[in-house]
């Protein structure tokens, strides 16, 4: 009996390639209903048949024009007067000035169409402190794209500082995109990587508080056209640029030898956003101004007493009057005090360096000095601006992040930052010891560990939020591969149907299971070094949660069956929300979280309110209570509960979803 030949299935990228067009052209002619390629496994990958890419030529779909990834017809003389006003319209919305790209379809994106993602809770994984004082920290493993999505509805305008160390595109694989690495072979490269970091971005930025910083790492591939992305992203921003030697020895190259990356800050314009540096050594010197504008008809404010006593400032005098003239530096008032000039050895009236309204500001920084029965004032400088470049060893990539990362646990991860480069770029902005810190490419979590450091080190409770996927790199995939005995092929469809052997590779392999989640875990409980030396743990708690889906069809018009669905699902994403990740129920009709203090949150899913009353009975009494009750568009619910002080009434699911449709149009 013959062999029954499988029929090959060709990937998007392969019949991309046959018929000589964009990949983007491809899904355009889907969405237009001109090809429907068959969906396959969980992620519902695109497959073509050999007869699939026949009637695409029958069709006369490719043409020069479809070949760039537009229109389809041949020649303008074709466009009906309605296709061209469209097209003109089209024109005059495109950008005019600054960086332009082509941009790429991705499928995580585009799974937010018909898909609402939710967060589910990994108790397992979670990290108690015995000190309940302690913040809360964050994990979200999921692709960033669909993490960021649930982060505006649960922290919209709350964050201080991201800090993001995206793939750098040096098209050695070091990133996917739909699926597939990018490498120096990819005509597109560059503009799937602003593609992928735009609706990041974009979606990132709503995040921000007011004051709020974004720090990115990046090196030369991407650093010009990242600078450019982001000044389209934050257009009423400053963005300074940072060179940081983290590699003293070079790279190998054919002309330069690369020692540095950098660090864009990203800040609002017209404030103050960074802190002082701290100097090494001190420096000291006069207060009295000298040199050729030191005089005191230079500046008449920054002349006055500095009133010492015991050889200390206790006081600052008013500025003298044009008319008065000390005639000494120093004159004795009965009381014992001492009033202090900026007049030189001389008698030349000069000035002081600070003006009498500011002079306050630097009081700390003044002492006093007798020389020879003369009292002098003197400033001691311990803080300086932060300079454009960072050159020290504590920033060195191979010993503070390599070494170090081998040091907390056993991982093969490539290229793990300085911590010290990251403790710095956070320490550098402004901000409070309460901050919120976000970084939504994790990594091996250098932000989180740096984040800890920083509260040990000045007693702060800031907190993390890291966002990283599950997915191993390419040598992790030759080991798969290597050890089960399987090829390629085999290996895409496990991938791609999600099997049960995909999911354990993910958990032996994957970037949270082998870097993230253990790193982290070993910095705030402890941990042995290879040596056997113990290392103390920083302590802090832990919330581990996973992005996942609800199907709505279509997030433009979500019918009511499906926001009943996606509500009764909702919990985890407003337990992020209030900070309040004890569970106390769930049933078929609501569910309540606390933060084990005074905090309680009831979520009542159902259009029927027969057991409304029941969760009212459980919560109502409490000190702090937000109500979050279903309804299929506003609720008028909050007149209900107008006798409740303690009380605060949401909608659900309406908010979310709104928040969703406008991130995905």
């Amino acid at each position: 009996m013959k062999k029954e030949t499988k029929e090959k299935k060709y990937k998007i990228g392969e019949v991309a390639e046959i018929l000589g067009v964009h990949e983007d052209t491809l899904r355009n002619w889907e969405r237009e209903g001109f090809v429907v390629p068959e969906r396959i496994g969980k992620r519902q990958d695109r497959r073509y048949t050999a007869e699939m890419i026949g009637e695409i030529r029958r069709k006369g779909l490719v043409s020069d024009l479809a070949k760039k990834g537009q229109k389809t017809k041949k020649g303008l003389s074709e466009f009906t007067k309605d296709e061209l006003i469209k097209e003109l319209q089209l024109l005059n919305k495109q950008k005019k000035y600054g960086l332009v790209w082509e941009n790429h379809i991705e499928e995580v994106v585009e799974r937010c169409k018909t898909e609402a993602p939710i967060l589910v809770n990994k108790k397992e994984k979670q990290i108690t402190d015995r000190n309940k004082t302690k913040p809360t920290n964050i994990l979200i493993e999921g692709d960033n794209y669909h993490a960021l999505q649930v982060l505006n509805y649960t922290h919209k305008g709350k964050i201080d500082v991201i800090y993001i160390d995206p793939p750098y595109n040096t098209g050695a694989k070091d990133w996917k995109y739909n699926n597939d690495y990018v490498d120096d072979n990819d005509t597109y490269r560059h503009s799937k990587w602003l593609s992928m970091m735009h609706k990041r971005l974009s979606a990132a930025k709503k995040l921000l508080t007011k004051d709020g910083v974004l720090i990115c790492a990046i090196d030369k591939y991407e650093q010009a056209t990242l600078s450019l992305l982001i000044d389209g992203v934050f257009p009423s921003h400053e963005i300074t640029c940072v060179t940081v030697i983290h590699n003293p020895a070079g790279t190998q190259g054919n002309n330069f030898s690369y020692t540095n990356e950098y660090l864009l800050f990203v800040f609002p314009q017209n404030g103050v956003y960074i802190n002082k540096s701290k100097r090494e050594d001190a420096l000291v010197s006069a207060f009295r101004d000298w040199g050729t504008i030191s005089l005191r008809s230079q500046a008449k404010t920054c002349f006055y007493p500095i009133i010492v006593k015991d050889d200390k400032i206790v006081e600052f005098g008013d500025v003298c009057s044009d008319d008065f003239h000390p005639g000494s530096s120093n004159i004795k008032q009965n009381d014992g005090t001492v009033l202090v000039f900026p007049i030189d050895k001389k008698g030349v009236e000069r000035k002081w360096v600070f003006s009498r309204g500011s002079v306050e500001e630097v009081k700390e920084q003044l002492h006093c000095k007798n020389i020879g029965g003369e009292i002098s004032i003197f400033r001691t400088k311990g803080e300086t601006n932060y300079k454009t470049v960072w050159d020290d060893k504590k920033y060195y990539a191979n010993i503070y992040g390599s070494k170090l990362l081998n040091q907390i646990i056993d991982s093969n991860f490539p290229f793990p930052k300085s911590l010290h480069a990251v403790i710095d770029s956070i320490r550098a902005v402004i901000h409070s010891k309460n901050a919120t810190i976000l970084d939504f490419f994790a990594g091996s979590g250098t932000s989180g560990h740096a984040v800890l450091e920083l509260n040990k080190e000045d007693g702060g409770n800031r907190k993390f939020i890291l966002c990283t996927n599950n997915e191993f790199g390419i040598e992790d995939e030759k080991k798969i591969m290597e050890k089960y005995k399987i090829n390629r092929k085999e290996f895409e469809q496990e991938v791609n149907n999600e099997t049960k052997k995909w999911h354990e590779w993910r958990d032996e392999y994957g970037i949270a299971s082998t870097a993230t989640f253990p790193r982290i875990k070993n910095i705030i409980k402890g941990y042995t070094k290879p040596n056997g030396e113990k290392v103390k743990g920083l302590g802090g708690n832990l919330e581990y949660f996973k992005t996942e889906f609800v199907d709505v069809e279509n997030i433009d018009k979500v019918s009511d069956k499906k926001k009943l669905e996606f509500t009764y699902e909702a919990g985890q994403m407003i337990a992020l929300k209030e900070d309040t990740f004890k569970e106390v129920t769930k049933n078929k009709f609501y569910q309540i979280f606390t933060d084990e203090k005074d905090k309680f949150v009831g979520i009542y899913f159902r259009e029927n309110l027969d057991k409304l009353s029941e969760m009212e009975k459980n919560i109502l009494d409490k000190k702090d209570v937000k109500l979050y009750l279903f309804s299929y568009g506003v609720n008028d619910f909050k007149k209900d509960y107008s006798d409740y002080k303690n009380v605060v009434v949401k909608d659900i699911p309406e908010p979310i979803l709104k928040i969703y449709k406008s991130l995905n149009n």
